[in-house]
């Protein structure tokens, strides 16, 4: 009897695709096409989709490219993975028991997990950012959340 074989070819990681899905949200908060990303770092604009699909695995060397065209640290493409539950908790903390993050024990509000995922949030940090006074920009936050806890 012929044993059968696993197929990892062709499957994508869950960390590939949250690192794609990173690089892609970068992207277009950045305003920058496929086109012009994958110039910029040599390569085709299907590479660049095949990354950010998670299709592609992302090289090291690739990786720190990608963290200075689109001005970010390289952490920034591993942060929410343990919130998506995609590493496990094991050797993550230094407590011995079971305890709750800070991000889930402050936020009583519940949010999309796939929040920067959407086109709304891109717009809204798009046009945010578009203002460049400082202040202004703080004014603009209060009146927002002034709102929010009004209608909530």
């Amino acid at each position: 009897m012929e044993q059968k074989k696993i197929k990892t070819k062709g499957t994508a990681d869950l960390i590939d695709i949250h690192v794609g899905k990173q690089i892609r949200n970068r992207r277009s908060l950045l305003g920058l096409s496929q086109e012009a990303l994958a110039k910029s770092i040599g390569v085709t604009f299907q590479q660049v989709q095949k990354y950010e699909r998670g299709t592609n695995r992302v090289s090291a060397s690739r990786l720190f490219s990608f963290s200075k065209i689109l001005e970010v640290s390289i952490d920034y493409f591993y942060d929410g993975l343990e919130q998506a539950n995609i590493i496990g908790s094991g050797a993550v903390g230094m407590a011995d028991n079971g305890q709750e993050g800070f991000e889930t024990a402050s936020n009583n509000n519940k949010l999309p997990e796939n929040l920067m995922d959407r086109k709304e949030t891109i717009d809204l940090l798009r046009t945010y950012y578009a203002v460049k006074d400082e202040k202004t920009r703080k004014d603009i936050m209060k009146f927002i959340k002034s709102m929010a806890k009004n209608l909530s």
